[in-house]
């Protein structure tokens, strides 16, 4: 900000005396941060990323951690204990875990509201300097405990977890800081800074923020409580309870970096009871959540429900899902189909929100394809996360084991389904299902147009004079609308293709897969009953936990209340 010496000046322009008058809006002065991903390491046979990894393993595999509620300063333990086991070895709990009753979450919103105003003082290049101290040790010190309590807790890969709980959670705290950083440099125009100075400042917003966060992904946890909190709000950090040991990590990190009790709350909790309570307080400021589409329609009927109580209009951000697809023209490449649409349908079990769940296939090149598909299909080794040759875990837990399971037994009795790879499914040892492929005859059967999230690929085989009228059903099928592909090397039809299918994804890909999106590179969102699409990893998702504030100063008393038109 200027802090100039100004001269006080009669409206009539002329000078009465001299005297040094600054700015009151204080100067910041925020950390240098680069706008550059986390690398992603191998984990090659000996390395020394995998030799630390393997030794953390070891020892975490053995224990059974205990996670309390921390509200403010205080941990606490309940009556109501639950435990957290791996999903491909469900009789090892790994994490004891406690949840929070009604009185406990309203406790934790009280202290939520009061630290909320001292943490807004703190400005925000110190918030900075915080977050990139929590990066730093999520990138050296903590890395391999948060990649092996995501391993052992969510059922995934040594790659898949270093994507994940590594190198996109440290993305976010970096890369959402920067865009934080950069925001700062925007001011209001000022037409001359000698007599008045306009400028403008990023509050947090009056209350608290409710962060529900999944169990598929560690980063996304790290994501709905610590962005909001970097902007100066304070947080009821709700996470998923089959990912409990992984985001207690995150909480104990952020605590150690610096981050003041009170700012982010740790509280499990039974989910129905945590929104109601939320949903029921006046300071509700806002709730930033990854989950269904069912528990998000819920919370937002609350919200609408209550808007009466509020002090504030509650900020809604969601991202639910969706049922992403593979289009495939005549003219694509077919092993970057089918090596593209291996990973993206089957890497963790589908138990991504982008992955690909539906395939449209030209008859032509549905031979070949198939052929692709199977043969790499077969070889994918499904197991322990502790073997470094599988390419997929257990899907998260028995209700996930029955929904999914349950897809596969309508493809067995359905005659409009056939089942042409997998569909086998055992739940005796760890939650395992095996990566599934079915053919459809009917491009609007459920299989194709409900959220499944789980190994099963869905292919519809069109006619290849049908191209512009299968076009069609990508849209019209589902009411999601997150990620989509296409894959072709005909130009003219992925520039037909890229205005067509505009709305059918807030992620679109060209002759890629349907998953990967990289912080700071593909911003990730939909829109539909997919989500409300505010693009977490973008230059405007860390701005979406503001209230701004815009401030006016004037040098210049003003000594006439008319108007020079008004004189004679």
């Amino acid at each position: 900000m200027l802090n100039l010496c100004r001269q006080t000046l009669l409206a009539s322009g002329q000078k009465v005396g001299a005297r040094c008058i600054g700015s009151v809006v204080p100067k910041l002065n925020p950390p240098e941060i680069l706008l550059e991903n986390e690398p992603v390491l191998s984990y090659k046979k000996g390395s020394k990323e995998r030799a630390e990894l393997e030794k953390v393993l070891d020892k975490m595999a053995c224990e059974c951690e205990e996670i309390p509620l921390v509200i403010g300063d205080e941990e606490i333990k309940t009556k109501c204990v639950r435990y957290q086991v791996m999903p491909h070895n469900h009789k090892v709990k790994i994490a004891k875990y406690h949840w929070a009753t009604p009185d406990l979450v309203k406790k934790a919103i009280d202290v939520a509201v009061k630290a909320q105003r001292d943490w807004d003082k703190v400005p925000i290049d110190k918030r900075l300097q915080i977050w990139l101290k929590a990066a730093d040790l999520m990138a050296n010190k903590y890395r391999q405990y948060l990649n092996a309590a995501t391993m052992l807790g969510q059922s995934k890969t040594v790659i898949q977890a270093e994507i994940d709980s590594a190198a996109e959670l440290i993305d976010f705290f970096k890369i959402h800081g920067y865009f934080a950083k950069e925001s700062l440099k925007y001011q209001p125009i000022s037409t001359d800074p000698k007599e008045t100075l306009n400028s403008s400042r990023y509050r947090g917003m009056d209350g608290f923020v409710a962060a529900v966060s999944p169990f598929n992904f560690t980063a996304i946890g790290g994501n709905l409580s610590y962005t909001p909190a970097l902007m100066g709000n304070a947080v009821l950090w709700k996470p998923s309870d089959t990912a409990l040991l992984s985001n207690w990590w995150i909480f104990k990190i952020c605590k150690e970096a610096g981050v003041p009790p009170g700012v982010v709350n740790f509280v499990p909790c039974e989910g129905p009871v945590f929104g109601d309570t939320i949903t029921s307080s006046p300071y509700l400021a806002g709730i930033n959540f990854t989950g269904s589409v069912p528990t998000f329609n819920r919370l937002w009927a609350q919200v609408g429900q209550n808007l009466s109580k509020y002090k504030n209009y509650p900020k809604l951000i969601g991202e639910c899902g969706g049922k992403n697809y593979h289009f495939v023209h005549p003219s694509a490449d077919v092993e970057s189909v089918v090596t593209g649409t291996i990973r993206s349908s089957f890497e963790f079990n589908g138990q991504k929100c982008s992955a690909c769940s539906r395939m449209y296939v030209p008859q032509s090149l549905w031979p070949k394809i198939k052929e692709g598909l199977l043969e790499i299909r077969n070889k994918l080794k499904v197991g322990d996360i502790r073997d470094f040759t599988i390419f997929t875990g257990a899907v998260i837990d028995d209700i996930a084991f029955k929904r999914i399971s349950g897809y596969i037994e309508h493809a067995c009795s359905s005659p409009n389904l056939e089942i042409i790879g997998g569909g086998q499914y055992d739940n005796s040892k760890g939650y395992f299902i095996q990566p599934t492929i079915v053919v459809t005859k009917d491009p609007k059967d459920k299989i194709m147009t409900e959220e499944i999230f789980g190994p099963i690929l869905t292919i519809y085989v069109y006619p290849d004079s049908e191209l512009d009228k299968t076009m069609k059903l990508v849209e019209t099928s589902t009411p999601f609308a997150l990620t989509g592909a296409i894959f072709t090397q005909d130009e003219d039809w992925a520039r037909k293709a890229l205005e067509e299918l505009k709305y059918t994804a807030g992620n679109f890909y060209i002759n890629d897969k349907s998953t990967g999106s990289v912080v700071g590179q593909q911003p990730f969102g939909g829109s539909r009953m997919s989500g409300t699409n505010d693009k977490a990893g973008g230059p405007h998702y860390a701005l979406r936990w503001t209230s701004p504030q815009s401030i006016k100063e004037t040098f210049v008393p003003l000594r006439e209340y008319d108007y020079e038109y008004m004189r004679c």
